[in-house]
Parts: structure tokens; C-alpha cells; sequence
């Protein structure tokens, strides 16, 4: 029997307004993301093939699968501290920039602030990833985000980057003459049993009035060694003989610091000013070139996030700006009358973070939810 209408029924729900059902269906949410799709995605954001060779890059911790990722934590530099808030916001993956694990380590124990990251990260099924060098080179990365401390500029790579592959298989190309019919059928049998030969052309050519036979192939630099033998073998290695060696092409606007070209020239005060305010300091240290004074107008500066000694070396310009750099680096830059403002190492990267984020969640189609940390900071100050 059906209740009636005073009495409802035991156990009965009372129905949602409609309106409230179709205002939850028109809210947002975000859906999740398995860990392997969303490493592909970061790794799409930035290519890991252009971090530098030395660097420790790409997904450092893995729970066990299936992982599935909500929340995206970014950080950059992973404390402990940093792990505690990252496990408090119930974050699925951690994105630091500096790698927490950088040597190797030889055990994972509570010995150790980087081994308890590890047991901290597998406890809370908490996977960690480090894209480190890769973000410095790449066009949308931090050191490109640095340069809007100086004002407008036109920026380059100070150490431009190459692609991770050839344009055409092998590593170099070795062009040779063959003046008989016999000769080139000999070398053409032989070459079909070494390894690593691509792109073999032949092409008629005049060479000191004798119709020849020109021969061209890329290969590796192994199978170089085993083509000049062959040749040396048969006499065709001669002054016509060409080895060229293969270019990775540059890629446009990526590579390690930038060189920036004002579009209009500050004083190094001036300069000073924009850098603080973009970096959000209360101070910077200065190190004035030689003959030069605060009211120097500045043209050109170099600039590397981070620790910038290496990168900006022996590059000329009227100010260096970078986190940190050794002592006799900067006596160097000082007497050839190069101004060296430094900012403490992570200071000149970690504002970067809140761009970043709102890149990826471009990047990942707001599936996830993409949040910074709020304990993450430079450890030194001034006492």
C-alpha cells in the first residue's frame, strides 16, 4: 500500500530540490589522472632531454601502481617541513625542482633528512618528480620568467640547446670518388656487411676532366672507423675524400641563461628596483664593476637562475644577475667592469612556482588540482 501524503514512508529520503540537482551539475569538478598519464603530460611541458647531462631528472619516487593523482604539490626545494605540508594537503605527487635525490643513496633508512623524505613520500603514497634543468632551458621556463625583473628586453640563450636527435640517421657523412666501375661495385659489396651505414647515394660526377662516380653515406661513428678502413684498403682515400661531422640542429628560443637586450637602457639603481620587486626582496647583493657607479646605465645584463658562475662566464655584458656565484667569479666579472647582483640561490627560482602553476593547469586541462607550497623558502636570511 502506497503511504499517503501526510505519511511518507519509513526510511524515505526527502527529495532534492530540483534546482540544487541541477546547480551540482553544472559545478566543475575535477577528475583524476593516473601517475603515468601525468608524468607524459609534465614530460610533454618540458622534454627531460634538455636537462644537463649531470642533472638527476624526471619521476624519482613511485608508489606502487595503480597511482592515482588528485592533487599536484609544487615545490622548490623539498624539506622536510615541506613534506609534512605536502602530506597535510593530502598531495598524490610532488613536484620539486631541485631533485631531492641527487647522489645515489645506498640505503633508505630514518637515518638521514633524504632517506626520511623517501619513507615519508611511500608511507603517504606520495610519488616525487624533478624536472630541475629541464625548466631553465626551455622558452616558458625560469630563466625566461627571470628576465621580467629587468624590465622590457629582448632575451637569447647564453648556451643555446640542441635537438636530442640528428636530422637524418648517423653522426657523420663521408663522401668519396670511385673512378672505376670495379672499384665502386667492390666497395658497395663490402659496405652491406658493416653496421650502422644509412643513407648510401651515388651520383655521377667530372672530376679533373674523368667522368667518376661520387659515393655519400651517413653513419655512425663506428661504422666511420670501419668505412676510412675499407677505403684505405681499396686506395680511394684521397684529398676528395670529405668526412663531415653530423649538427643536432638548435632549437629556437631554449637553452641555458639568457642574455637580455633592453629596449630602453636604466640606471643600475633602477635595475636594482625591479629586480627586488619582482623577486618580492627586501634586499640583494651588489658587487660594482669597475668605473662604474649606481647611476651606470645598464644595456645588456646576462642572467641565470640559480648558481650562475658556469653559464655566464667569459659572456659579455654591464650586469650579471644570478642566485649565487664563488667568490673569484665575481672578482673576475668586477674587473672587467661587469656589476654582479646576486639574490640567494632558490630566491632567483621559486617565484617561478606560481607561474608555473597556472601553466599546467592549462597544460593538464584542469583535471587536477595544481597547488604551491606555502612552506617552501630560501634558507638563509639576514640576522
Amino acid at each position: 500500500r502506497l503511504p499517503g501524503p501526510s505519511r511518507p514512508a519509513p526510511h524515505t529520503v526527502a527529495a532534492r530540490p530540483l534546482s540544487c540537482i541541477r546547480a551540482a551539475g553544472r559545478s566543475p569538478s575535477r577528475s583524476l589522472m593516473n601517475l603515468g598519464e601525468l608524468v607524459s603530460a609534465l614530460n610533454n611541458f618540458a622534454s627531460l632531454s634538455l636537462a644537463e647531462s649531470w642533472d638527476n631528472v624526471g619521476l624519482l619516487v613511485e608508489p606502487s601502481p595503480p597511482h592515482i593523482v588528485k592533487t599536484l604539490f609544487l615545490t622548490n626545494d623539498l624539506t622536510e617541513e615541506v613534506m609534512e605540508e605536502a602530506v597535510q594537503k593530502k598531495a598524490d605527487l610532488i613536484l620539486s625542482y631541485h631533485p631531492p635525490i641527487f647522489t645515489p643513496l645506498k640505503r633508505v633508512t630514518w637515518k638521514t633528512w633524504k632517506e626520511r623524505l623517501v619513507v615519508r613520500a611511500l608511507e603517504h603514497r606520495i610519488g616525487i618528480y624533478s624536472p630541475h634543468t629541464a625548466y631553465d632551458a626551455i622558452p616558458h621556463g625560469i630563466n625566461n620568467w627571470l628576465t621580467k625583473g629587468l624590465g622590457a628586453c629582448d632575451s637569447v640563450p647564453l648556451h643555446p640547446s640542441t635537438s636530442p636527435s640528428y636530422p637524418t640517421e648517423g653522426t657523420h657523412r663521408i663522401e668519396f670518388c670511385a673512378d672505376t666501375a670495379e672499384h665502386l661495385e667492390t666497395v658497395l659489396s663490402k659496405t652491406k656487411d658493416i653496421q650502422e651505414i644509412f643513407c648510401l647515394t651515388t651520383f655521377p660526377v667530372r672530376v679533373e676532366d674523368k667522368e667518376q662516380t661520387r659515393v655519400s653515406l651517413n653513419c655512425s661513428q663506428k661504422a666511420l672507423l670501419e668505412v676510412v678502413a675499407l677505403l684505405s684498403q681499396n686506395s680511394l682515400l684521397d684529398h676528395k675524400t670529405e668526412i663531415l661531422i653530423l649538427q643536432k640542429p638548435l632549437l629556437p628560443h631554449t637553452g641555458m641563461g639568457r642574455l637580455c637586450t633592453l629596449s630602453k637602457p636604466a640606471s643600475l639603481s633602477d635595475i636594482i628596483e625591479r629586480i627586488k620587486s619582482h623577486l618580492k626582496l627586501p634586499h640583494v647583493r651588489l658587487a660594482l664593476g669597475t668605473g662604474k657607479t649606481l647611476d651606470s646605465p645598464v644595456k645588456k645584463a646576462a642572467l641565470c637562475a640559480g648558481s650562475g658562475s658556469s653559464v655566464l662566464k667569459g659572456t659579455e655584458a654591464d650586469l650579471y644577475l644570478t642566485g649565487e656565484m664563488s667568490h673569484h667569479d665575481i672578482l673576475d666579472a668586477v674587473a672587467n667592469g661587469i656589476s654582479v647582483i646576486l639574490c640567494e640561490h632558490s630566491n632567483t627560482e621559486r617565484g617561478f612556482l606560481s607561474e608555473l602553476g597556472d601553466m599546467l593547469t592549462v597544460q593538464l586541462q584542469n583535471k587536477i588540482n595544481v597547488i604551491v607550497s606555502e612552506k617552501d623558502r630560501d634558507p638563509l636570511q639576514v640576522a
